[in-house]
């Protein structure tokens, strides 16, 4: 066999190597697509991704809880009273001092954490910020906002934690208000 003939071989065999290589890649990329595609959201949960609730028939002082994203949400009608009680607390007061609003990013004033200006729509997220238990609601507490008796978190009349384990304000998610429809998402 010459140098010549050995040379070809050589290319041969690494012409072989690299096409047995990329069959085997390609083969392996096709059996884990489906794998990972499968782990993409399903349409129904894409089309919950954001909802609209008419809050036309919440009266004031009253609250509704919604169901988004697989959470309960806390949509609540602030009667005056609430809004001066959130208003009327001082900041040193609080466990926590951010606001916890997708909408607002800053200190936990009532007006960062309120839907509108004059404070009269809350929106929050229902889910208790120590263990993920769902807060009483309805002036429930020692603030007049919501309370979770799993394990004895207080929330103000503007979601904030008074008192107990939870770390964290009630978060606020993305939301906006257009005449009685308020959406979320």
């Amino acid at each position: 066999m010459s140098h010549s003939d050995d040379h070809a071989a050589g290319n041969r065999r690494d012409f072989l190597y690299v096409a047995t290589a990329t069959a085997g890649a390609v083969t392996a990329g096709a059996a884990i697509w489906p794998l990972v595609d499968q782990m993409n959201p399903s349409a129904d949960v894409k089309a919950l991704s954001s909802i609209e609730v008419d809050v036309a028939d919440v009266e004031v002082g009253t609250q509704i809880t919604v169901k988004w994203r697989g959470k309960p949400v806390f949509i609540r009608h602030r009667s005056p009273e609430d809004i001066e009680l959130a208003r009327s607390t001082d900041l040193g007061d609080l466990v926590d001092t951010d606001s916890r609003n997708a909408n607002k990013p800053g200190e936990a004033t009532d007006q960062n954490r309120a839907m509108d200006e004059n404070g009269e729509w809350l929106v929050m997220m229902g889910v208790c910020t120590h263990l993920g238990c769902v807060p009483l609601g309805d002036g429930a507490g020692d603030f007049g906002g919501w309370f979770c008796p799993c394990h004895g978190s207080h929330y103000d009349a503007a979601g904030r934690i008074r008192k107990g384990p939870a770390p964290e304000n009630l978060p606020v998610p993305i939301a906006s208000k257009d005449g009685t429809i308020v959406k979320l998402g």
